[in-house]
C-alpha cells in the first residue's frame, strides 16, 4: 500500500482538486491519503474531512517539514508519497504502478521522484526553462552520481527506511526536502523516474518572481549542504 501525505495550510482553493483527482484515479492501487494540517485558518481541514481522506490538524504546528513527519506517523503503507497540496499527477493508477514496479524490481532502491512542470495553462516560458533544467540536474545528480536531489513537490519513499533516518528534519525552514534525500542516498538507490511528471500551479515563483526564488533556493540549498542548516528562517507562505 502506498500512503500519499499532503501537508497543508491554508489550501481551500486547491485541496479538493488534488485529493478527488487522486481518489478518482487511483482505481486498483492499494492506497490512504493523509492531510497533514499546519493549522490552517480556512476550510481546508474541513474539505478534506469531507471527501473521506485522514485529516490530522497539528495543536502545535511548525515547519513543512513536520507536517510531513507527523502525516508519516500516522500512516500505514510501505511506501510514503509526499506531495504538495497543489500537485496534481494525471493519471494516478499508471503513474504509481509503475513506480512500485521500479520499487519491487529493485531493491537497492530507497527513494524516487518525478519530473516537475507548472500546468499547462498556467505555465509560462521562465517555468519551461526552470523546470527543465531543474529535472536535469536532478536525473544527472541521482541517477548518475547517486548524489540525492528532489523538490518536495513529489517524493516516494520506503517507509522502513524513511522512519530510520528519522524522517525529515524539522529544524529546517526550507531545503529539507534536498536533505532528506542527500540522507537517503547514502543508505540507498535513489531514482529519478525518467517518463513520469507532476504538475503544480507554480504560484510561488509567479508570485514573487523567477530571480528572488532563484536566488532563495540556491542560498538554502548551499547552507544546508556545507552547514547543515537553512539559510531561511521562516519559509514565506504563498497561496
Amino acid at each position: 500500500m502506498i500512503s500519499i501525505i499532503i501537508p497543508t495550510l491554508n489550501e481551500e482553493g486547491v485541496i479538493s482538486r488534488t485529493i478527488r483527482k487522486l481518489k478518482e484515479g487511483l482505481g486498483a492501487v492499494p492506497h490512504e491519503i493523509i492531510v497533514s494540517d499546519g493549522g490552517s485558518k480556512d476550510k481546508t481541514a474541513r474539505i478534506a474531512e469531507g471527501l473521506g481522506v485522514k485529516v490530522f490538524v497539528d495543536p502545535k504546528p511548525g515547519t513543512i517539514a513536520k507536517g510531513r513527519n507527523e502525516g508519516a506517523k500516522r500512516a500505514a503503507g510501505a511506501y510514503l508519497v509526499f506531495l504538495d497540496a497543489d500537485v496534481f499527477i494525471p493519471d494516478p493508477e499508471g503513474f504509481f504502478k509503475r513506480l512500485i514496479g521500479v520499487f519491487e524490481s529493485k531493491s537497492e532502491v530507497v527513494a524516487a521522484t518525478v519530473g516537475i512542470r507548472v500546468l499547462r495553462e498556467l505555465e509560462t516560458r521562465m517555468d519551461r526553462l526552470v523546470f527543465s533544467s531543474l529535472n536535469l540536474f536532478h536525473l544527472i545528480s541521482n541517477n548518475i552520481f547517486n548524489f540525492g536531489r528532489a523538490a518536495g513537490e513529489f517524493q516516494m519513499i520506503r517507509s522502513r527506511v524513511f522512519k530510520e533516518l528519522g524522517g525529515y528534519r524539522e529544524d529546517l525552514a526550507a531545503s529539507e526536502d534536498y536533505d532528506l534525500f542527500s540522507r537517503l542516498s547514502k543508505v540507498g538507490r535513489v531514482l529519478f523516474v525518467r517518463g513520469l511528471t507532476v504538475y503544480h500551479t507554480g504560484r510561488r515563483a509567479h508570485k514573487i518572481g523567477w530571480p528572488r526564488l532563484l536566488l532563495e533556493w540556491s542560498r538554502n540549498a548551499f547552507m544546508v549542504t556545507f552547514f547543515k542548516r537553512s539559510h531561511s528562517k521562516k519559509w514565506e507562505v504563498v497561496r
